[in-house]
């Protein structure tokens, strides 16, 4: 693919940028690139860069709130929508709703994909969590419901090529966090979550198995568990 297609396509999930919820300060990650690196750090892109990129790593940083516009942007088939946090406010002697905010798609421009492809790479997320192979088929296990979903770990500090990853032999503040995306129901998807544990480790053994006890409070909550 090389870098700059990759940049395109993460940019056009809003990794790079930010949301725009409705908290300040906002970060707005990173999304690396061949000019950025060269007026940046002065130095030249190496495929290696790609290769790390791809998997989230390098210099790569993503927030928790664009893991979770990326995540209904796939649930949704392309349609970003913009995040936040006050869904709605009442005046506490009336009970008058005073602020409501409604769903709202983003200002980006919906992402293309053939039909296919979006098929695709859905169903890759379902066999996450409900395939015999499934890195979170735990997390699945018994679910009255069908979830998609994704776990992921994100190093906290460098490995060099000669040493290898040894969680019992480094202090808790240096392992591995542990992440898990996911939208449910699968066929019809009304909600999309992002579990970051920090330090936890891995993804399939920490952060999956509490997105899958937030999901059934929200389905028991909705009477479809």
């Amino acid at each position: 693919l090389g870098i700059a297609r990759l940049h395109h396509s993460l940019t056009d999930f809003g990794f790079g940028a930010p949301t725009n919820v409705d908290v300040a300060g906002e970060a707005t990650g990173l999304v690396p690139s061949e000019r950025w690196k060269r007026e940046k750090l002065k130095q030249s892109w190496y495929p290696g860069e790609t290769l790390i990129t791809g998997i989230g790593q390098g210099y790569l940083l993503v927030t928790p709130i664009q893991l979770a516009v990326a995540t209904a942007a796939i649930a949704n088939r392309g349609t970003v929508l913009r995040p936040y946090l006050l869904a709605e406010a009442r005046d506490p002697t009336t009970g008058r709703t005073v602020i409501r905010t409604p769903p709202r798609q983003s200002n980006r421009p919906p992402i293309s994909a053939a039909p296919e492809h979006w098929d695709t790479i859905i169903q890759a997320l379902i066999e996450v969590v409900h395939g015999e192979r499934g890195t979170a088929r735990r997390a699945g296990a018994r679910a009255g419901y069908r979830f998609a979903g994704k776990t992921g770990t994100a190093q906290v500090i460098g490995i060099a090529q000669d040493e290898e990853y040894d969680e019992d032999e480094l202090p808790e503040e240096y392992h591995d966090h542990a992440l898990f995306i996911s939208f449910a129901p699968a066929e019809a998807p009304e909600i999309a979550l992002v579990v970051i544990v920090e330090n936890g480790g891995s993804g399939s053994r920490t952060a999956a198995p509490i997105a899958r006890a937030l999901l059934d409070h929200y389905f028991d909550r909705r009477g479809k568990a």
